[in-house]
C-alpha cells in the first residue's frame, strides 16, 4: 500500500479541525460585530463600515502551511521535507478563521483599531506593511476569548479601498497561481501594485479632507 502524502494527511487534518475553524470565525465575527456597533451608528451618510469573514478553505491552507517556515517568514517556491512530516501541521497558521473590518474613509480605522483592542489584549499585532515604511493594514492573532479552542483567529482593520483591492487582486492573480506571489517582484507587478496602493490613497485622504472642508 502507498504510503500517504505529506498534503493527504494535512487534507485530514483539515477537515478534523474545520468545525473548529467555523466555531473560531462565527465567534470573532460576533465579538467584532458587537464591539464596532456604536461606531457605526455614527457613521454619516458618506461613510461605512462593513465586516467581512472567511474559513481558508483545504487547499489554500496547504499551499500557505508549504510558503512557511516554523518562525511564519514566507518561503516561496518551496516544497516539504517529505523526510519530516511530523513537522507540518495546520494548526501553525495563524489565519485558518479571518475577519477583516473595512471602513471608509480611512479616518475611522483609528478609532476601530483602538475599540477592539480592549477584546484581544493578548493577540499578536502583525501589521501589514505598504512597502514605505508604514502600514497598509491592522493586524492581529491569537485564540479568541471565552472560547477553548486550540485553533487560531485572525482580524484586520484596513482601508474599504484597499481591502476591495485585494479581493480582486487575489481572485484574479493569487488564487489561481498561489506561487505568483513570489513572483510578482521580477514581473513588475510590485510596483504597478504600490502605485495602486498610493492612488487609493490618495483619494482616501482627499475625499475626507473635501468633506471636512464642507462641514467648515
Amino acid at each position: 500500500m502507498q504510503e500517504r502524502t505529506i498534503e493527504d494527511r494535512l487534507r485530514q487534518e483539515y477537515f478534523e479541525l474545520l468545525p473548529d475553524i467555523r466555531r473560531v470565525e462565527s465567534h470573532l465575527r460576533a465579538l467584532i460585530q458587537f464591539q464596532t456597533l456604536p461606531i457605526l451608528r455614527q457613521l454619516g451618510t458618506h461613510e461605512q463600515l462593513i465586516i467581512k469573514s472567511r474559513v481558508k478553505d483545504c487547499e489554500s491552507a496547504i499551499n500557505a502551511l508549504r510558503r512557511r517556515t516554523k518562525e511564519g517568514k514566507r518561503r516561496e517556491f518551496a516544497s516539504f521535507d517529505r523526510n519530516r512530516p511530523e513537522d507540518y501541521s495546520l494548526l501553525d497558521l495563524k489565519d485558518l478563521a479571518a475577519v477583516r473590518v473595512l471602513a471608509f474613509p480611512l479616518t475611522r480605522l483609528g478609532e476601530i483599531d483602538e475599540a477592539l483592542r480592549p477584546l484581544f489584549p493578548d493577540w499578536t499585532p502583525d501589521p501589514i506593511p505598504d512597502g514605505m515604511g508604514g502600514a497598509l493594514a491592522q493586524k492581529y492573532y491569537g485564540f479568541c476569548p471565552d472560547l477553548e479552542n486550540k485553533v487560531q483567529g485572525e482580524y484586520q482593520v484596513v482601508s474599504m479601498l484597499t481591502g476591495l483591492f485585494w479581493e480582486v487582486e487575489h481572485a484574479a492573480i493569487y488564487k489561481p497561481n498561489p506561487d505568483l506571489k513570489g513572483a510578482e517582484r521580477n514581473s513588475g507587478l510590485e510596483e504597478l501594485t504600490q502605485e495602486v496602493y498610493r492612488a487609493l490613497a490618495n483619494f482616501d485622504t482627499g475625499f475626507a479632507r473635501t468633506i471636512s472642508q464642507r462641514k467648515t
